[in-house]
């Protein structure tokens, strides 16, 4: 089963205004030359990038695997059988979430991992299936 990443449109805009507002001084001070249009093409091309990561980060549930895929990144799959316990997150730390809307999942010895699946509870679900002992702590989704 593939899920998509849920994407917070507030986190697009922005990045959309890192990027493109420190080119606004440039154009206003040196106008239209070389030097800005090859900047600005640059930050389109690079925007076009984390667009693409944004709307192409999928979490497929294949056998007893994770495997998540952020644009053209892969990550190492993850045992769903080690997973420990999946809590709401708030974490901005870098991770394959595309959205505010956060859940952490436990896993291994230490490990942890931060995504936002488009459909919590039917990805949760499908994880529960396979690890039954998987401990789910939102209170959303609590049976």
């Amino acid at each position: 089963m593939i899920y998509y990443s849920k994407v917070s449109y507030t986190l697009l805009i922005v990045v959309f205004l890192v990027f493109f507002g420190s080119l606004v001084p440039n154009f206003i001070r040196d106008g239209f030359n070389s030097n800005t249009i090859l900047a600005f093409t640059a930050m389109v091309v690079l925007f076009g990038f984390i667009l693409h990561m944004f709307f192409n980060t999928t979490y497929r549930i294949d056998k007893e695997k994770l495997y998540i895929k952020c644009g053209f990144f892969s990550y190492k799959p993850i045992n769903i059988r080690e997973m420990k316990k999946i809590s709401k997150s708030s974490n901005i730390i870098s991770s394959p979430a595309a959205s505010f809307d956060r859940i952490e999942i436990t896993y291994g010895k230490f490990e942890e991992l931060i995504i936002s699946p488009r459909h919590k509870i039917k990805f949760i679900e499908d994880l529960q299936k396979i690890n039954p002992k998987l401990k789910n702590n939102l209170k959303i989704l609590a049976s």
